[in-house]
């Protein structure tokens, strides 16, 4: 075994400890940990996809290593290990002498026969596994996959696979990297030079940014001062008319009526982007959904207060539940008539009064979009 594949793999255990252990977040964590580390790019690489993809396909790991242990007190780190282990074996597909050497190489030595014993047994069986349902097999939530059933039908599990591949970085004209599907809802604001457009939850700055790159002059709003500094940021790295505002998006200190348009990209449940956010989708539960549509709901009225008669509100959130998109419509048509919809086009989906795009056919995150004019 290579000494710098053995401190690869030291470093995800590392990284997948704290994750798990201490709820740390890996977008967060890992770019810190690499940085500090003195691994060459192609190591960083294999460490991001080691941690990203352990991360995302926990279940279905813990799965198949839960069939060799005799015992579920295992250790934090001794369970990472055995997740990366594993992770190796069963989806990229390295072979066990490989996988299993470089891996107990990277574990304490108190457990290094335990892990060599169990990995060897998991390579063992990796050509046939029987996966009890799909909710293991995709490495989600039970909750999350009975949801999404019912919202998407027969389209869920095509979706929910999709999400499982590593997501691609796409980098705009100016340098900034932002996903697809934000730069398609940017691109539904129709604003021009001397437009006054808000962002009502503008961190950590993109669309704020791609729409300010048209001529607009844009104010990003954010509840909390740090996340308006990323604003700030992200105007500065782009040469971008982006006005920061630190303020409750729900009742900003802004003059009513004072906006040519309006963005509501709201805080969401986030299931449309979870290849780009492997943890995510073990810290989201299914309360969550109810209590952030009332919120969305209430960013739109306000949106609704802000823009002018003849003005553009653009309502979206990166999920693909109905209640975070078809239901908060349905109150904004009964209790916000004054918001007439729009239709949306490529590569937009036709979704009630909006539209959508599904990770299955799009190269992005999943998101869902309306856009209203105020009569």
């Amino acid at each position: 075994m290579s000494d710098s594949g053995v401190a690869a793999r030291r470093l995800a255990i590392d990284a997948l400890e704290r994750i798990d252990r201490d709820g740390a977040y890996a977008n967060l964590l890992l770019p810190q940990l690499l940085t500090e580390s003195e691994l060459d790019e192609r190591d960083r690489g294999f460490v991001t996809e080691l941690v990203y993809g352990s991360t995302r396909m926990r279940r279905a790991l813990d799965h198949v290593i839960a069939r060799h242990l005799m015992r579920d007190d295992v250790e934090p780190r001794v369970r990472a290990a055995l997740r990366i282990g594993a992770y190796q074996l069963l989806f990229l597909r390295t072979p066990a002498h490989a996988a299993v050497d470089a891996t107990v190489g990277a574990t304490p030595k108190r457990a290094r026969g335990f892990v060599n014993a169990v990995l060897r047994k998991v390579g063992r069986d990796s050509a046939e596994i029987d996966w009890p349902n799909d909710g293991i097999r995709l490495s989600y939530p039970t909750w999350m996959l009975t949801r999404l059933t019912e919202d998407l039908g027969e389209r869920a599990v095509p979706v929910l696979a999709a999400m499982n591949e590593a997501a691609v970085v796409h980098t705009r004209a100016d340098g900034y990297r932002q996903d697809l599907a934000s730069q398609e809802v940017a691109a539904l604001v129709a604003s021009a030079h001397g437009d006054l457009v808000i962002d009502l939850c503008a961190a950590p700055g993109g669309k704020s940014t791609h729409i300010a790159g048209r001529g607009a002059t844009v104010i990003g709003v954010d509840l909390h001062e740090h996340r308006a500094g990323l604003i700030a940021q992200a105007a500065a790295d782009t040469a971008s008319s982006v006005l920061p505002m630190t303020a409750d998006s729900t009742n900003p200190p802004l003059r009513p009526g004072c906006a040519d348009a309006v963005l509501v990209d709201a805080p969401c449940s986030g299931l449309g982007s979870l290849r780009r956010r492997p943890d995510a989708r073990w810290r989201i539960e299914a309360s969550d959904v109810g209590a952030l549509a009332e919120l969305q709901f209430a960013l739109v009225r306000s949106a609704t207060t802000l823009v002018r008669p003849g003005g553009q509100v653009v309502f979206s959130v990166c999920t693909l539940t109905d209640a975070e998109s078809l239901g908060v419509d349905q109150r904004i048509e009964s209790e916000l008539p004054e918001l007439v919809p729009e239709p949306l086009s490529a590569p937009w989906e036709p979704h009630g009064r909006g539209g959508r795009l599904l990770p299955d056919t799009f190269a992005g995150d999943g998101m869902t979009a309306f856009s209203y004019r105020r009569a």
